[in-house]
């Protein structure tokens, strides 16, 4: 007998038929021999394509459009644009991740000569900056006039004043042309020491800006998450209805890399004819094919042709099928049973919902997942689609179910076999709001770190020895009692303060 076998293997633990979710649950410590900063978190998204970061945004029309999925990608994980939109805006989206340049703000705030000093004062107050283009319409694509900077209003008393009597004119800019590369845009703007480079193009109008505060904030991403054409990595979904095929190919056409099918439950006819269509007629792309949350269900779709499976029914934090619809599964319980199919043929699984922070995070992967799938998480971010606003004296940003009323108004019914639903909607799901928190550059890094001293614990310098571990048994869990639950929280304090990023 081994005095020193201690805990249950996963089979032991997800065996004993009672559904589990990732706090009825602890993984017990391992042996450590490496530093945190040497895990390796490079894991499988789908079978063909890794990721140096095992994080995925959720495709939530309050998650995740073009910004959300670059900064995603650029940081090492993956976006999935949502297809609550219409098959233009989608490819759109799609287009302008894979045309990113990092640096370049394509988009850029700007006002016309009328607006007024006031103007510039209520950007700065809301968005933190205040190096303003000014174009003859305050358009993009309009003839470039001049640029109001902080130097330019800080001790200038008449809000009323208009710009054109204090901006600093065109003929003093310092100005590249469309086509010159980030590198080369990166020298001029060192040389002129200037915070912001404008970029025109023959007809003086302006068509992007370039900050010496974002080259310096983003000066190097090396975990960027992209293409053999050395494009940030994209992915995109659609539903299973036929009129989708029509968005896939234009998706495809985009240069998305993924197709994501977005079923509420994945185990249908209707998924795998969408699987076998595209498989045969886009043979490059991969598709994330899901929900499941069986092993019935994972098989299926994985011999229809999936890549990878999208595990999860009911866990996130806006969503309320399991309450509504009586079906469902706890989702580590979930996640262990669809990701032991899916290593028996090579298919990695994500996991989709529930995940409330870094422990949550790192139970997924310790118990098969190769990837995690976030909304709650990240909705908060700068990066999520929706402006902040304050709620009871906090900032906060809208999020909502794909499920909700709101959301299925405004295509989100897609998700579910229901042809009926424009008639009668019979939500899945809530909207709320989530708290700031910030700008992934900062929130990403983080996580990453809290997820490599995690991993430290368990002994697992990587994605893949944990899962070597969780399979020859020598990861061990245990059960948690309510009480063991409390306890290993936050507890008997009067007060405490609350860490930068919340509670996770």
């Amino acid at each position: 007998m081994d005095i020193t076998k201690d805990g249950l293997s996963a089979a032991e633990l997800f065996n004993a038929g009672k559904g589990l979710t990732y706090d009825d649950f602890i993984v017990l410590p391992g042996y450590i021999d490496f530093q945190a900063a040497d895990v390796n978190f490079e894991t499988y998204v789908t079978r063909n394509i890794k990721l140096k970061r095992p994080m995925i945004s959720s495709p939530m029309d309050t998650v995740t459009e073009w910004k959300m999925a670059v900064y995603m990608a650029l940081l090492g994980g993956l976006g999935i644009i949502h297809y609550n939109n219409t098959i233009e805006e989608q490819v759109k989206h799609v287009r302008r991740v894979k045309t990113f340049e990092n640096g370049f703000i394509l988009k850029p705030c700007v006002l016309s000569p009328n607006h007024t000093v006031k103007d510039i004062h209520d950007i700065r107050e809301s968005n933190g900056f205040s190096g303003i283009p000014i174009t003859e319409d305050g358009t993009m694509k309009s003839r470039l006039l001049g640029i109001v900077t902080s130097r330019d209003v800080d001790f200038e008393k008449d809000m009323s004043r208009p710009l054109h009597e204090v901006m600093t004119p065109r003929k003093d800019l310092v100005v590249a042309k469309k086509g010159v590369t980030l590198k080369e845009a990166n020298k001029i703007l060192k040389a002129s020491k200037k915070g912001k480079l404008p970029v025109v193009n023959d007809n003086d109008e302006l068509v992007a800006l370039l900050s010496r505060t974002d080259l310096l904030k983003n000066k190097e991403f090396p975990y960027a998450s992209k293409s053999a054409g050395k494009q940030l990595l994209v992915g995109a979904a659609v539903s299973t209805k036929p009129e989708d095929r029509e968005r896939v190919e234009a998706l495809f056409e985009a240069g998305a890399d993924i197709i994501l099918i977005d079923s509420a439950q994945g185990y249908s006819s209707f998924q795998i004819d969408m699987i076998k269509h595209i498989k045969e007629n886009y043979p490059s792309l991969d598709v994330i094919a899901g929900n499941v949350v069986t092993r019935e269900q994972s098989l299926a779709l994985i011999r229809a042709g999936a890549d990878s499976l999208r595990v999860g029914m009911g866990p996130g934090s806006i969503c309320i099928t399991q309450n509504m619809m009586s079906v469902g599964r706890p989702q580590a319980t979930a996640v262990y049973n669809c990701a032991m199919v899916g290593k028996e043929y090579g298919v990695p699984v994500i996991a989709d919902g529930g995940i409330q922070g870094i422990g949550h995070m790192a139970k997924a992967l310790s118990v098969g997942a190769s990837c995690v799938m976030v909304g709650y998480l990240i909705a908060g971010t700068n990066e999520a689609p929706g402006e902040y606003f304050y709620e009871n004296g906090m900032r906060v940003k809208r999020y909502r179910g794909m499920a909700s009323v709101e959301a299925m108004l405004k295509g989100g019914s897609k998700r579910y076999l229901d042809d009926e639903a424009a008639k009668v909607t019979v939500p899945q799901g809530v909207s709320g709001t989530v708290l700031d928190r910030g700008s992934l550059v900062d929130y990403v890094p983080y996580l990453m770190k809290g997820l490599s001293q995690s991993f430290q614990d368990m002994g697992c310098p990587s994605v893949t020895a944990l899962h070597e571990a969780l399979m020859s048994d020598r990861l061990r869990f245990e059960h948690r009692t309510a009480a063991a639950q409390a306890e290993g929280s936050v507890h008997g304090l009067y007060s405490y303060q609350t860490p930068k990023f919340g509670i996770q």
